[in-house]
């Protein structure tokens, strides 16, 4: 089943000029980029820095407006629902950010963040909203009394597993994954790939992993989309249960600065 679906996605951004005399200049952010995501997979998103792949990440989110194409979820075109409407269906994905600790209000408990979207959208019980944070913590390898204490208490592996238990709060069939092990070291990237590989398989997850790595991509991905110059370049699927060797006709297709991770 094709979860999420997009057609010819375009995106301008305008440049400022000091002077009145010259007119703003647009550049081309995303350039007809045209991609389908199946339920329960997930989808590398690779390229170098600047080639697209977070604008796409913010438009599909609906944190950006796309210029022209469509964005469909579920069937249903994500550009044309009413506010609402919209609102429910942003539930169903979610998106963890690079920064493990930006993503976090440092003045806050781990508790309360992962809350915070279960407030907004479900509004429990302060006793059955309790409950679900602490399985939420426990399903991302953490503890239930891990809810009372700080972010500064945690490493930058733990806290990523924290954004990943609050984007799970709301039960959404999709998560983006912008950059999400860049910053951690090599043992915790691995337990957090594994710990998406669990997760998916629980909870039928998509995902959306955006990566300069090819190497972490492909330690989880069952298709590559490689993107250069706001558009799509290469797409190329690959089986899971083999050793994840990485195909050298992708590696070929590559940006020179995309970190394959092998000699």
């Amino acid at each position: 089943m094709t979860l999420l679906e997009l057609k010819g996605v375009t995106k301008y951004y305008k440049t400022s000029h000091r002077s009145f005399l010259k007119k703003p200049r647009q550049i081309r952010a995303l350039s007809d980029v045209s991609l389908s995501l199946e339920q329960g997979t997930c989808t590398g998103l690779v390229g170098k820095s600047g080639s697209g792949k977070s604008t796409l990440a913010r438009v599909i989110m609906g944190l950006e407006k796309a210029d022209s194409g469509q964005i469909i979820f579920k069937e249903e075109s994500i550009p044309h629902l009413k506010n609402k409407k919209l609102k429910n269906m942003q539930q169903h994905f979610q998106m963890v950010f690079q920064d493990p600790y930006s993503a976090l209000n440092p003045k806050i408990t781990i508790g309360k963040s992962i809350a915070e979207p279960i407030e907004n959208f479900e509004k429990l019980p302060s006793t059955e909203e309790d409950k679900k944070v602490k399985k939420l913590l426990v399903e991302v390898g953490l503890e239930p009394t891990d809810a009372y204490k700080y972010p500064s208490q945690f490493s930058s592996g733990q806290l990523q597993r924290v954004n990943i238990a609050r984007a799970l709060a709301l039960k959404p069939e999709l998560l983006i994954l912008d950059e999400i092990v860049s910053s951690l070291d090599t043992i915790a990237q691995v337990q957090v790939l594994e710990l998406l590989l669990h997760l998916q398989v629980k909870f039928n997850l998509s995902y959306l992993f955006i990566s300069h790595d090819l190497q972490a991509a492909n330690y989880i991905c069952n298709q590559f989309v490689v993107m250069d110059n706001g558009g799509i370049v290469k797409k190329e699927m690959t089986d899971l249960n083999n050793d994840r060797t990485i195909n050298p006709d992708l590696i070929e297709s590559l940006p020179e600065d995309v970190d394959i991770g092998v000699n």
